[in-house]
């Protein structure tokens, strides 16, 4: 079979079923019914621990913020109007590549399949990138900076995520039709929704080694450190196995960031670690420092008193660097040369 080539038109012609639409009535009805279940949780514990004289603050972690509920709303509608926005964007990167390679995965029942394991295999080191490095780390931190874990979580979406597109490019290289690439692209962030809720437990072993499930989602999501930088798989978890970065739930973990933002404000929870990034590069102003800042990790520091970014005294030969100290979260200090 001959490989058909596509223009941005023929894309947008194909008349993809909005499978996302589809599903957001039942996403918010979802939503909607944790909220009711984990609100009479908490009141039952809390009486409960009322009656007994117990301490009432171990009621709080089932008490449902919903502040934090209406920004993830927030956040989540700005997502759908950058989606719209950048549409020609991602459709068009995809394509170029798609028409780029000669190689072409026919349109078949087993095409759907394979496709969407090699999406998941992507999206495992998009998502894993975007925790190692900072630049990344501001277009997902927003899916992290709730304290909270439930359904509205899995509507924080950064609309700034988009660029992340170029993570996806081996899939169109591999020539899967467009077609095939943006259903199972969509089906890959609808199945992500039902793994953020503390409602369901541990599931039978054969699904929790295979797939990821709410608790391995939970400890991605956790503060504490042995659950730092974990559990990156969106469909399966198989991929954390192979790659070393699985880790088991063991206690129910602390959500959140280690910088919390203290905020509902949509524009501040998108933008708040952008705005960090661009305070550090004007405080280094120097290339070496700005890539150190850009793509090392988000818990990088720089110690300005052995790294300076402009020569003290204009007109100088430019000083010897000292060294670049270097500090990550959960890793032992590492001097840079």
């Amino acid at each position: 079979m001959s490989k058909p080539y596509y223009s941005y038109e023929d894309i947008l012609a194909l008349d993809f079923p909005p499978v996302i639409v589809y599903a957001v009535p039942v996403m918010v009805t979802l939503t909607v019914l944790e909220w009711f279940l984990r609100r009479r949780e908490y009141k039952h514990e809390l009486a409960e621990l009322r009656a007994r004289g117990g301490d009432e603050s171990i009621a709080e972690k089932h008490k449902y913020d919903v502040k934090d509920g209406v920004a993830a709303a927030g956040v989540g509608v700005g997502n759908l109007v950058s989606t719209a926005m950048v549409k020609a964007l991602t459709f068009g990167c995809i394509l170029f590549f798609y028409n780029l390679t000669p190689l072409y995965v026919p349109v078949t029942w087993w095409s759907f399949a394979a496709c969407f394991v090699v999406v998941d295999f992507c999206r495992y080191w998009a998502h894993r990138v975007g925790h190692e490095q900072r630049f990344w780390w501001a277009t997902h931190v927003t899916h992290h900076s709730s304290e909270q874990y439930n359904f509205s979580v899995a509507f924080r979406l950064s609309w700034t995520q988009h660029i992340k597109v170029i993570f996806f490019i081996p899939a169109a290289l591999l020539g899967f039709d467009p077609f095939v690439f943006f259903i199972c692209m969509q089906l890959g962030v609808l199945y992500q929704f039902w793994i953020h809720t503390e409602l369901i437990g541990k599931l039978w072993w054969p699904v929790e080694f295979l797939l990821v499930t709410p608790s391995h989602h939970r400890v991605h999501h956790g503060r504490e450190d042995k659950y730092l930088d974990k559990n990156y798989g969106s469909t399966f978890i198989i991929w954390d196995r192979l790659f070393g970065t699985f880790q088991e739930e063991e206690e129910t973990p602390n959500y959140g960031i280690l910088k919390p933002v203290n905020s509902y404000n949509p524009v501040k929870l998108v933008f708040h670690e952008h705005v960090d990034i661009i305070r550090d590069m004007m405080e280094y102003r120097h290339p070496k420092a700005w890539w150190r800042i850009l793509f090392h990790g988000p818990g990088l520091t720089l110690d300005k008193e052995k790294h300076y970014g402009f020569y003290r005294n204009k007109g100088e030969e430019p000083a010897r660097e000292q060294e670049l100290a270097e500090v990550e979260i959960g890793k032992t200090p590492v001097e840079m040369k």
